[in-house]
């Protein structure tokens, strides 16, 4: 915050973020298409760093929880963009030098992150990682007209001025995760499609939430369009987080046999310990925001065993670009198997680098020259990735590709083929 100019962006930023979201995800190989390779991340010619070798450093930043209660997210989505560069620095063609600021979750400081960022001469953004801190310096990203894509920072307040009617698109702030509101629909979709695992559905969201009641609105309308009987509503917010007896045994008692949960892992972990306390199981059905369960210390994961999930990743599938991505994360971060998130960021880098070879994009160009090219690209290119293949973008910023179902087995994330 070194003028009054980034002041008065980072009080109207703030403004923005009052009103956003709160948290949280061409058809032949362009040359850089993700990498199959097999060879371990540790291994690449180039780090992150990049070199000069091909005219110039490309700068990318982004923040995220890198501390915090929603780390996991951050965390992952950092370690796979930095192995997504250092696999494309190690091609030898343009070369990019990653900087990701932690944000906590928090809009100020990833307001604070921004300025830093920019300072350090930004041209080019994965934005954030969550959603209230993308709401927060969306505006920002509009106004110095830098390009960003989110990994997953999934509200319509992250790509829109008003996100309750979806108009006033930034136009330049794109996203690799599905939307809330495509995440309520396509949850409603796939359980009418499949009644083998329930007939009556119970929900539980945090009213205080805009993610989780976003999603909601938008399951609840597809449900009565699809004709999903929903037996039972129940909230919790903020204050009362911790016990979810009255709703579980509301539940229970309305005869449900699915409990649809468009909420984080953390809430989401008192639940399924809590259900099973009571002798309570239904069929669990959850969304993106309970990706990294599996991952939550002091968590008995066998809680989890039969959880259903919509999400754009399966670490457990066989094609040669799965493999090898979670082969080489696996190597950078000690074991720890790749969520979603971590995927999407892989996948924002690849397809930054597609939109920036398809562009002439150099590093010499101004961020504001980048971000005209690089949208051009984004609005008009397909993308085949670890998360969709197909991948396209409206001018909104939406992106449009399949979710997949995961179910959770043995403490593992497995493909659910229909």
């Amino acid at each position: 915050m070194k003028n009054q100019n980034f002041m008065n962006k980072a009080v109207a930023a703030m403004m923005a973020a009052a009103m956003g979201a709160a948290l949280v995800a061409c058809a032949a190989p362009a040359a850089n298409a993700p990498a199959a390779s097999s060879e371990p991340a540790a291994e690449a010619k180039a780090e992150e760093g990049g070199s000069e070798a091909a005219g110039g450093v490309i700068k990318i930043g982004g923040s995220g929880p890198l501390t915090g209660g929603a780390a996991v997210y951050g965390n992952a989505v950092k370690a796979a963009a930095e192995l997504a560069v250092a696999e494309i620095n190690a091609k030898g063609g343009q070369q990019y030098e990653l900087d990701f600021e932690d944000d906590a979750h928090d809009p100020e400081k990833a307001v604070s992150a921004y300025g830093a960022l920019k300072d350090w001469g930004m041209q080019i953004s994965l934005a954030t990682v969550t959603s209230a801190p993308g709401a927060a310096v969306a505006p920002m990203y509009q106004e110095d007209h830098i390009f960003a894509i989110t990994p997953s920072g999934s509200s319509l307040a992250v790509i829109y001025q008003d996100p309750d009617n979806a108009t006033g698109a930034y136009g330049n702030v794109f996203q690799m995760c599905f939307t809330d509101p495509n995440q309520g629909v396509a949850s409603a979709d796939y359980l009418a499609a499949h009644t083998d695992l329930g007939s009556k559905v119970a929900v539980i969201y945090k009213n205080d939430d805009n993610y989780s009641s976003g999603i909601f609105t938008k399951f609840k309308a597809e449900a009565e369009e699809k004709g999903l009987e929903i037996v039972y509503e129940g909230t919790f917010d903020d204050s009362n987080a911790s016990d979810f007896s009255v709703q579980l045994t509301k539940a229970q008692s309305e005869g449900a046999d699915i409990v649809y949960l468009p909420i984080y892992y953390d809430p989401a972990s008192l639940i399924l310990t809590q259900a099973n306390q009571m002798g309570y199981a239904p069929t669990f059905f959850g969304v993106d925001g309970m990706d990294g369960i599996l991952t939550l210390e002091g968590f008995d994961t066998s809680l989890a065993e039969g959880v259903y999930l919509l999400t754009p990743f399966s670490a457990d599938a066989a094609d040669d670009l799965t493999v090898n991505f979670v082969k080489n994360y696996q190597e950078k971060v000690g074991g720890e198997i790749p969520n979603q998130f971590a995927a999407d960021a892989y996948d924002c880098i690849y397809a930054i680098a597609q939109a920036v070879d398809a562009a002439g994009v150099t590093a010499d160009m101004s961020a504001s020259d980048i971000c005209d090219a690089i949208t051009a690209q984004f609005t008009s290119m397909t993308f085949n990735g670890l998360t969709g293949e197909n991948v396209t973008w409206s001018e909104t910023g939406e992106v449009s590709k399949s979710p997949k179902a995961v179910v959770i087995k043995d403490g593992a994330y497995v493909g659910v083929e229909d």
